[in-house]
């Protein structure tokens, strides 16, 4: 059946089919022109884990939603389509992800893995594996894009988009990343790890192909990430969470803001979105949750600005979902949204 079949057959208002499909909906791999990659990996969390469950968890909750989007008129039928899951990335980070929790507590009792063999075993270990997952991310994007397909990366913690940033990186030679998230993620190998979900910005900001990343909701970071930013003031653009507040008690509106955002941001624009960026009532089990964070609302509006003035959407990632229903339920909307955005800005629907 081809992709005018399946439109033809689908009905957008029936029961929402649990078809192993986003939101049940009827597309292929060979027929949607919009692919989500699902990345089960959280090796590195440095709080709490379980977001490698997430991508089950958005796809089972994605049942619930209803497909009419008041911003993209018959979204659906742009074609999405979510891979199935990758059970070698799944059962390596359950065999590693013990190995990381007993690194981690051996590093916060005061431990130093260049002084001990095993946890320096470990910790190669580690970052071997987790470089085969940046490579599998890397390959698997950049076959969806070179079957001319746009991709959506749903993880997993906030590591898993550098292989997909990587592959972008060798289609375009200039794009800025537009950053939903508590962190500034810019930690140089956090804990040890090369690729830690703490230092996944400061590992995409080595592709010269990044001319900008701008990082809105931010409101947990510390002075080497500070230090970062400050010397690369050309090339970061931090908007934090406490300022957005507080020009917003003083009057600001929020549609200013965004327009502040989105100017500081190139043609060519790839969405990161943490779910964390969110107020954590939206995201209480995600990995590392902080008070405070963007409304549902503001999010989405933001998202809506960038499209508005003519920029397009590259790709983008969703990352940090707890593996809880309610969480699964808020990032499926997102995703959704996500998706029917990207599709318009390139002119697909």
């Amino acid at each position: 059946m081809n992709s005018v079949e399946q439109k033809n057959e689908f009905n957008p208002s029936g029961v929402g089919l649990k078809n192993g499909n986003f939101i049940g909906l009827p597309f292929t791999l060979n027929s949607a022109r919009l692919v989500l990659l699902p990345v089960p990996w959280d090796v590195t969390v440095s709080y709490g884990e379980g977001t490698a469950l997430g991508p089950q968890a958005i796809l089972d909750a994605s049942a619930q939603l209803d497909l009419l989007d008041p911003d993209v008129e018959d979204a659906w039928k742009l074609g999405i389509f979510m891979q199935p899951f990758a059970k070698e990335i799944l059962n390596k980070r359950n065999v590693l992800r013990s190995k990381a929790t007993s690194y981690i507590d051996f590093l916060e009792q005061g431990g130093n893995a260049g002084e001990d063999e095993e946890m320096e075993k470990t910790l190669s270990e580690i970052n071997f594996e987790c470089n085969n997952m940046v490579d599998y991310v890397f390959k698997h994007s950049k076959m969806l894009m070179d079957a001319g397909k746009l991709v959506g990366v749903v993880g997993g913690d906030h590591s898993v988009p550098l292989g997909y940033l990587r592959a972008l990186s060798e289609k375009y030679n200039s794009f800025g990343i537009l950053q939903f998230d508590a962190h500034l993620d810019l930690r140089k190998g956090y804990e040890g790890f090369d690729f830690s979900h703490a230092s996944i910005f400061n590992n995409a900001l080595q592709e010269k192909s990044v001319s900008k990343l701008v990082q809105v909701g931010i409101r947990d970071y510390c002075d080497e990430e500070m230090e970062l930013v400050k010397i690369n003031e050309e090339r970061i653009v931090v908007f934090f969470d406490q300022k957005l507040k507080e020009n917003k008690f003083d009057g600001k509106a929020w549609n200013a803001q965004c327009e502040e955002i989105v100017n500081q941001l190139p043609e060519l624009v790839y969405i990161s979105f943490d779910i964390d960026g969110l107020d954590p009532k939206l995201c209480p089990n995600t990995g590392t949750p902080v008070p405070g964070g963007l409304e549902f609302s503001e999010a989405i509006f933001l998202l809506k600005k960038v499209v508005e003035s003519g920029r397009k959407i590259i790709g983008f990632d969703v990352c940090e979902t707890g593996n809880n229903e309610w969480d699964a339920n808020v990032a499926a909307r997102i995703i959704y949204k996500l998706c029917n955005l990207t599709g318009r800005s390139n002119g697909l629907i």
